[in-house]
């Protein structure tokens, strides 16, 4: 698969706002600062399509992109301590009315290669499960990792998640590793659509 001028299409805060043309949706989670808006840019080509930020917390509504096959929904970040509850609070619903009415053909799950997998992101993994919603877990920031370390270092993201160390993508949108096998993945799931 390969994705064309992806672009833009619009930024929702609310459930009555969410994006819906027919299109299958993909869509990308994980905590705060993570690297989702670089997975999006790496995915797209284009490392200005997605805002990224050094700031955790960046990404507080869901983005929307338009990859032509498919529509990519880029979701806020969860596990962010330094906004109120009641932001924290906002997001979680919004997720909530995101999980319950939109019909995902595959969700993201990303995760920190370098560190545990954390009880939010424990908790996104079981969520994923009991909904059966499709996921592929995308373990990010490889390229911070010596090369020697990735494999035991998936072997533990594995065993932490519960999930077989093949079901995981190494990837990096430094030096684009893992890009061939998420869009690989995409694209099986949307054949199986067909």
């Amino acid at each position: 698969m390969v994705i064309k001028d992806a672009k833009f299409i619009t930024s929702v805060a609310s459930s009555d706002k969410f994006y819906y043309d027919g299109r299958p949706i993909v869509a990308a989670s994980g905590r705060s600062n993570v690297g989702k808006s670089s997975l999006i840019n790496m995915l797209a080509g284009n490392g200005k399509l997605a805002k990224t930020s050094d700031t955790p917390g960046r990404t507080r509504l869901i983005n929307y992109f338009d990859f032509g096959a498919f529509v990519l929904a880029d979701l806020p970040g969860y596990g962010f301590a330094k906004v109120s509850k009641d932001e924290k609070d906002k997001w979680a619903r919004l997720l909530e009315e995101f999980f319950a009415t939109q019909k995902i053909t595959l969700l993201l799950a990303l995760v920190d290669i370098r560190h545990e997998p954390t009880a939010d992101d424990k908790q996104m993994i079981n969520y994923l499960y009991h909904y059966a919603i499709p996921f592929t877990v995308v373990a990010t920031k490889a390229d911070k990792l010596a090369k020697t370390k990735i494999k035991p270092q998936l072997l533990t993201l594995a065993a932490a998640i519960k999930l077989g160390v093949g079901d995981i993508v190494a990837s990096s949108a430094e030096n684009g590793m893992g890009k061939g096998e998420i869009l690989s993945a995409i694209e099986k799931v949307l054949r199986l659509k067909d």
